[in-house]
């Protein structure tokens, strides 16, 4: 014990020094989002190989419930394309329509691109997630990312073969939402308690609003495709300060067992971009 207090002692210029250092540091991190995001990239790049090992051993044990989403994902996928469909042949004539051909172009809006979980944090005020696919796989930031049960993030940082991920759960997170239903424009934010839940707040009181209604993205977000699911509302509350509702959501998706997402890149997000800035300027 005399040697530790003569170390101590010794040293104490130092190790104040040590403390101090790991203090500013933490500050940093946790204030700037710029180095925010530097720390998670360096750290998820240094940390890939140990986050991989462990994570193939969680996966292994949820295998069963993991693999019935993606069935059902599956199921869901085919009875939407247009071969997977056939309905009763009711004409008694042949006809070929050239005016859709013409007149209407369709286009493929959002593009999926399937990744791996790595790395994910839950009970942080400031939550990340780690991606196995990076721009040498098509990934760049601000694109939206979703699971198999709802929305999860959005990339914020990308590297050669990895991806870092602003959760739903960071406190700087923000999403238009609205209800299912289809009134009740808001915005999805979390306060940084209960990862279980989010807050929808900005919806007016004169909307009808009840337990259990589904919430979803809304229409006019540029990352997120429209009506991906968010959650369910839990809880109803009145903000006494405004005539909105501060709403309580339960996430659709369980942060805390996540091991699969998809990467989803707006094709047609680069000309929404560059007519609205095109208009600003004018």
């Amino acid at each position: 014990m005399r040697n530790v207090f003569l170390f101590i002692r010794r040293y104490a210029v130092f190790i104040l020094f040590l403390i101090l250092q790991g203090i500013s540091l933490s500050m940093l991190f946790s204030s700037n989002r710029f180095h925010n995001t530097f720390f998670g990239m360096v750290s998820g790049e240094v940390s890939g190989d140990i986050n991989r090992r462990v994570n193939n051993i969680e996966e292994y044990f949820t295998l069963s419930v993991e693999n019935k989403r993606l069935r059902e994902q599956n199921a869901f996928l085919l009875s939407r394309i247009p071969s997977g469909v056939m309905s009763p042949d009711s004409l008694t004539e042949m006809v070929t329509d050239t005016a859709y051909i013409d007149s209407v172009k369709q286009y493929l809006q959002f593009q999926y691109l399937s990744a791996k979980i790595i790395s994910n944090s839950v009970f942080l005020q400031q939550n990340y997630l780690t991606l196995h696919r990076g721009s040498k796989q098509g990934v760049e930031s601000n694109m939206a990312v979703v699971g198999t049960d709802g929305i999860i993030g959005t990339v914020v940082g990308v590297s050669d073969n990895m991806s870092l991920v602003m959760s739903l759960l960071h406190k700087q997170s923000k999403v238009i939402a609205l209800l299912k239903k289809g009134s009740g424009l808001g915005e999805i934010t979390w306060d940084g308690k209960n990862p279980q839940y989010l807050l929808l707040k900005k919806i007016p009181k004169t909307v009808v609003v009840k337990k259990g209604d589904e919430v979803v993205t809304s229409p006019y977000s540029d990352k997120f495709p429209p009506g991906s699911r968010i959650g369910w509302i839990e809880e109803v509350k009145q903000d006494q300060e405004t005539n909105t509702y501060i709403l309580k959501v339960k996430t659709a998706v369980d942060f805390s067992n996540v091991q699969h997402a998809f990467i989803v890149k707006n094709q047609l997000g680069e000309e929404m971009e560059a007519i609205q800035s095109k208009q600003i300027k004018e």
